[in-house]
């Protein structure tokens, strides 16, 4: 599981990767400004301020033991973990943390929908959670899986993203959040570059995000959701036998007429 987390963590110092972490760094800054509360944890990722802008008194990072080991990439924030948890296992009590980010702590997990009930358990109702992947059907998943075949049948294909975990694709994610009764806010995608490893062409090919933002959306290389918790209310309905057991044992007033 170290080898894994080590070739994800040197792929964002790669030039597609600075390019993902600055987009993916944006979208956190706009989303998680105006949400309010006590209490604010994310998962993983520290070369990702995700909580930078948002204005919770209590912040924290929280990384895997494996994670924690390793050295920031160069040229990124120094965070430092302020506790262990693994996304499957979470230390906090239920319902008592108001904003979770999840930046590609699903597509790292042992069981991804584990740790989404897990997030469901500890978020406060109406608490948000960010989550952030890379979309398998995308320009970069379509080579990702286009090297893979080839490396099954004994070509020389080598693989554009880091070989970790599973990439989830959003209609997945939203069918999760569906089911554990989280309701879609926000759903954005981004970086629409071509798959392609060298800074020179990435700023060549610039002019696609602008052009993929307008006329493929959703084939965006990444994603970032937002969705709410949302606990539905319960009304108790008294039984009808009480109901009729009262206007019987209820006096009715005669009307009597006043003698002469």
């Amino acid at each position: 599981m170290s080898d894994e987390i080590i070739s994800l963590h040197r792929w964002f110092d790669s030039p597609p990767g600075r390019y993902l972490l600055a987009w993916e760094q944006e979208q956190h800054d706009e989303l998680v400004a105006d949400l309010f509360g006590y209490h604010a944890v994310q998962l993983g990722m520290s070369g990702l301020e995700g909580l930078r802008t948002n204005r919770m008194p209590h912040r924290w990072l929280a990384l895997g033991e494996a994670e924690s080991r390793l050295e920031p990439e160069p040229g990124a924030p120094a965070q430092r973990a302020h506790l262990l948890a693994d996304p499957v296992a979470l230390p906090f009590e239920p319902a008592s943390i108001d904003l979770v980010l999840l930046p590609h702590a699903l597509e790292l997990s042992v069981d991804p929908h584990a740790a989404l009930r897990e997030v469901e358990r500890v978020l406060v109702p109406e608490g948000r959670v960010v989550i952030s992947g890379l979309n398998p059907w995308s320009l970069w998943g379509l080579r990702q899986r286009r090297a893979r075949l080839y490396q099954r049948f004994g070509g020389g294909g080598d693989l554009y993203l880091p070989d970790v975990g599973e990439f989830i694709g959003p209609g997945r994610v939203r069918d999760w959040l569906r089911l554990l009764n989280f309701e879609v806010d926000t759903f954005s995608f981004g970086c629409y570059r071509p798959a392609v490893r060298q800074d020179r062409w990435l700023e060549r090919f610039d002019w696609m995000d602008g052009l993929g933002a307008r006329w493929w959306p959703i084939l965006g290389a990444a994603y970032t959701v937002v969705a709410i918790k949302r606990v539905h209310g319960m009304r108790l309905l008294a039984a009808p036998w009480r109901h009729a057991a009262s206007k019987a044992a209820a006096p009715v007033p005669v009307a009597q007429r006043r003698r002469r």
